[in-house]
C-alpha cells in the first residue's frame, strides 16, 4: 500500500480494495448496482468506467465462473484497478483495460458480452461543484464520452439477449430514456434509490435491452436507511452485515 492510499475491506466478499486517500473513492452505489445486475453463472461482463474495479471484484465473488473486463479512462485509476485485481487473486477472471469508452469498437467484436454494467459520470462538464480532490471530477463529470456515448458503447458490446444495467442520477432520467429510445434500447426495469423513506430519490437503477418491446417494470423503491438511520435489512444484506442497521463489520477502512 502506498502512503497516499487506504485499504478498504468488504468482508462479506472477502475483498481488500486499495483506494486513493484523497482522490476518487467508491460509495454504496456500485454495490447496489452489483445486486441489481446479478449476472448469471458463466456470464461475460464488462464494466464501463470501472474506477478501482470494485464492481468486477464484487461480481466475481457473487457470480460463479463469470469473467469480467473493467474499462477505465484514467491511467492512474486503471493501474490501481489492476493492483486490486491482483491483490484479491482474480487475475484469471478480471481484465483491466485503460481506454476511452469511445474506442471500444476497435477493441471488441460486436455483441461480445452478456451483461454491460456502468456507474457513468452523471454530471455534464462545467456543472455542479468542483472537487479539490484529484480524480473525483473526472469520475463524476462527463469528459470525452457523454451519456449517449456510454449507451452506444453498451448497445454495441451487449449480445442480442443480454442486459445493460446502469446506476444514474434521477435528474437526468428524461435524457437517459430519450437517448435510449433514440438508440432503440428498451427500458425493462427501473428502481429508485432513496436515502430514507421520506427523502427524494438520489439514484436510479435501470436495465435496458436492445431490440425488445416490453412494458417497463417499476420496482419497489430501495430505501438505504431506516427510521433509526441504520441500514435497512436489504441494504445490510447487500453489504453483508450480520447485524441489522450496522454494516461496520462488513466495510471498514484501514491505513
Amino acid at each position: 500500500m502506498k502512503a497516499d492510499e487506504t485499504i478498504d475491506e468488504l468482508q462479506t466478499y472477502d475483498l481488500r480494495i486499495a483506494q486513493e486517500r484523497h482522490g476518487y473513492r467508491f460509495s454504496l452505489d456500485p454495490l447496489l448496482l452489483c445486486a441489481f445486475a446479478a449476472p448469471r453463472t458463466g456470464a461475460r461482463v464488462i464494466d464501463l468506467g470501472t474506477g478501482s474495479a470494485v464492481i468486477p471484484l464484487v461480481l466475481a465473488r457473487r457470480t460463479v465462473q463469470a469473467t469480467f473486463v473493467g474499462v477505465e479512462l484514467q491511467e492512474g485509476l486503471a493501474t490501481l484497478a489492476e493492483r486490486n485485481v491482483a491483490l484479491n487473486g482474480l487475475v484469471d477472471r478480471i481484465s483491466i483495460l485503460c481506454d476511452d469508452v469511445l474506442g471500444l469498437r476497435k477493441r471488441f467484436p460486436v455483441s461480445s458480452f452478456d451483461v454491460v454494467v456502468s456507474n457513468p459520470p452523471y454530471r455534464k462538464r462545467g456543472t455542479g461543484k468542483v472537487s479539490p480532490k484529484v480524480g473525483r471530477d473526472d469520475a463524476r463529470h462527463e469528459s470525452s464520452a457523454t451519456l449517449a456515448d456510454f449507451l452506444a458503447a453498451a448497445k454495441y458490446l451487449v449480445n442480442p439477449t443480454g442486459r445493460i444495467c446502469f446506476i444514474y442520477h434521477p435528474s437526468r432520467l428524461p435524457e437517459l430514456f430519450s437517448e435510449a429510445h433514440a438508440q432503440k434500447l428498451a427500458p425493462m426495469r427501473l428502481r429508485l434509490v432513496h436515502g430514507t423513506s421520506d427523502a427524494e430519490a438520489r439514484m436510479a437503477l435501470i436495465e435496458f435491452r436492445k431490440g425488445r418491446r416490453a412494458d417497463l417494470k417499476v420496482l419497489p423503491p430501495l430505501i438505504v436507511r431506516g427510521d433509526g438511520l441504520g441500514y435497512t435489512p436489504e441494504v445490510a444484506e447487500i453489504l453483508g452485515s450480520d447485524r441489522q442497521g450496522d454494516c461496520r463489520q462488513s466495510v471498514k477502512a484501514s491505513g
